[in-house]
Order: C-alpha cells, then sequence, then structure tokens
C-alpha cells in the first residue's frame, strides 16, 4: 500500500507541474500580456515542449531526493532522471535564449533605408553568437552527464592531465572545423559580409541567405543553393555589392551602327526610367564608351536603383526599351556589317 501510495504521490507531483506550465503558457498566450511584452510569443513558440518535460522530470527528482521512490528502483531511476533532467534543462536553456534573441532579431528585419546595412550587421553577429553559446552550453551538459558516473569522476584527475596532449591531438584532428569556425566569427565580427548581403563569388551572383559557424549559404538569382565553407571567404576574393549601401548602379551596353543618334537615344533613355518605380529617381546617363574591332559604336546606358534585385530588372527594362525604339524608330542604326570592294 505504501509504495501504491508512493507512486501515486509522484504522479500528482508530477500533473501538478505540468498544470503550472500550462496556466503559464496561457497567460503568456493572453491578449493582455501578449500585445504588451514581445517575448511572450517568442516563450510560447519555443519554450513550451521544454518546460512541460523539464518541470515534469524536476518534479519526478525533487519527489525521488525526498525518498518516495521505492528502495530497489532508487539506482537506476535516480541516474536517468538526473541524466534526463540535465539533458531538458539544456534544451530549455537554449530555446529561451532563442526566443529572447528571436525579438532582437525580428526588429531588425523591419529596418529599411539607410539603418538596414547595419541592422543586417547586428543580425548576423547575433547569430553567430547564439549558435556559440549553444554550442557551448550543450558541451557543459554533455559534461555534467558524464561526470554523473562514478567512474568517469573516479578517471577525473588523469584527464586533466592528459588534456593538454589530447588538445593537441584533437586541434590538429580538427583543423579545418577548427579554422573555419574562426573564420565565422572573423566575418561576422569584422564587417566583411551579413546576412542579406549580395556577393558574387566564382562568378555567381547570389544574396547570403544563411551564415553559420561553418559554411554560408547563398541564394542565386535562380533560386539554386550554393554552399561554401566560411573559410573560402576569409581566404579568397569576392564581390560585396551591399558591403557600404544597398543601393547600386545598373548598365546596359548596346552596340548600334555609327548612324545611331545619340542625343536623341540619351533622351529615350530618360523617358524610359522617369517613370520606372525601379529607378530611385537619382543617377543616369547614357555614355559612348568604346568603338568596337567589328565597326559598331559601344553604348552605355546607366542607372541606379535602390537594391541589386531592382537593379537588374530595371536594366533588363531599359535594355528591352532601348532596342525596340532603336528597331521602330531608327532601323538603319542597327548592327550591321559593311563591306568595301577594292
Amino acid at each position: 500500500m505504501t509504495d501504491a501510495w508512493n507512486w501515486i504521490s509522484l504522479a500528482i507531483a508530477v500533473l501538478a507541474a505540468l498544470f503550472a506550465v500550462e496556466l503559464v503558457r496561457r497567460i503568456l498566450r493572453s491578449r493582455l500580456v501578449g500585445e504588451r511584452w514581445a517575448l511572450a510569443g517568442p516563450l510560447v513558440r519555443r519554450c513550451t515542449w521544454p518546460g512541460f518535460v523539464t518541470a515534469a522530470l524536476a518534479t519526478a527528482t525533487a519527489v525521488y531526493d525526498r525518498g518516495l521512490i521505492p528502495p530497489d528502483a532508487e539506482g537506476w531511476a535516480g541516474h536517468l532522471t538526473t541524466i534526463a533532467l540535465i539533458f531538458c534543462a539544456t534544451w530549455l536553456v537554449i530555446q529561451t535564449a532563442y526566443a529572447v534573441t528571436d525579438v532582437v532579431l525580428e526588429r531588425l528585419v523591419r529596418v529599411e533605408g539607410d539603418a538596414n546595412r547595419r541592422a543586417r550587421r547586428i543580425r548576423t553577429q547575433i547569430e553567430l553568437v547564439r549558435r556559440v553559446c549553444a554550442a557551448v552550453v550543450i558541451v557543459l551538459a554533455l559534461g555534467a552527464m558524464l561526470f554523473t558516473f562514478p567512474q568517469v569522476r573516479a578517471l577525473g584527475a588523469g584527464l586533466l592531465a592528459s588534456a593538454g596532449i589530447a588538445g593537441v591531438l584533437v586541434g590538429i584532428a580538427a583543423q579545418s572545423t577548427l579554422g573555419n569556425l574562426l573564420a565565422g566569427l572573423q566575418l561576422a565580427f569584422s564587417d566583411a559580409i551579413r546576412l542579406d548581403d549580395v556577393v558574387v563569388v566564382q562568378g555567381e551572383w547570389g544574396r547570403v541567405e544563411e551564415l553559420t559557424l561553418t559554411y554560408v549559404s547563398l541564394r542565386l538569382w535562380d533560386e539554386r543553393r550554393l554552399i561554401l565553407p566560411v573559410s573560402h571567404f576569409a581566404n579568397n576574393p569576392f564581390e560585396n555589392w551591399t558591403r557600404h549601401e544597398s543601393r547600386i548602379l545598373g548598365t546596359v551596353f548596346l552596340r548600334v551602327d555609327w548612324t545611331v543618334p545619340v542625343p536623341e537615344l540619351r533622351a529615350e533613355l530618360h523617358r524610359a526610367i522617369k517613370d520606372n518605380p525601379l529607378w530611385d529617381q537619382k543617377d543616369w546617363t547614357l555614355q559612348v564608351t568604346d568603338v568596337t574591332p567589328g565597326g559598331l559604336v559601344e553604348v552605355r546606358a546607366l542607372m541606379s536603383a535602390a537594391d541589386s534585385a531592382s537593379a537588374w530588372d530595371l536594366r533588363c527594362d531599359v535594355r528591352e526599351h532601348l532596342v525596340t525604339w532603336i528597331r521602330e524608330n531608327y532601323p538603319e542604326s542597327l548592327p550591321r556589317l559593311r563591306i568595301t570592294e577594292a
């Protein structure tokens, strides 16, 4: 009868802990708290399940420490509960830290205009730092789990004595991984590359979609993903089109006949872009930049846009408009090959 009552007491205590967590969850989800406290939503979203499991295990551990578990189950039950509690507490701590940083990251995503570059730099640094912190917490939790075994605690002195040799061996074996970790931190805090930066790497144009401690994921213009190790950006040159600002200049090159009326073409360029919403109403020009060996005139149209994506679309619009305008109004200026008989 006593053993049965002990297990009933354990079940009641665990249910009470789960009820308390559910009560807190409902309070955080309420409109009154959710509208006044920005952290409420991320906490509910990330910490609900870790909170339930940690509360249940913490209660079970407390009941065990009070001697309510039958003596024949104390050995395996206590050890297993302690390990599970360390795991779930680590899970809860990491998710809570991520929830707190989510509030900051969500606000930074909404930043536009001139402050966008600084916001992207802070986002990059926060995401990398929280990954590092999570890795450190996980390593400490694994160490705490191992030290719950008496055999591991007995070997502690010997492990500490050989830590120097082991550290050297691990450093040599994980040289590439450690190099990527250091390169990731270097890129984040040197402001060389940020999330949403537009870069050109190995001839591929793309936007930085994900920046971790080991790799960088680029979303290319055709929706492909280019995955590169972080060390590639630390050791090789690359183009960053949004290093100081997102605004960018776009160019359109046309190779036409010498008879092309440049002043009229320049005026047509201005008419084409002034009503185009992709143009940022700042820079534009049209110049004759070269004469090709094939006897054609190279004309460069230049226009500015708010970002690289807008610049690409604006360039396509302008190129299509000017080609159509020349074909319809000055067909004699289309590219042609002249042959003179001796």
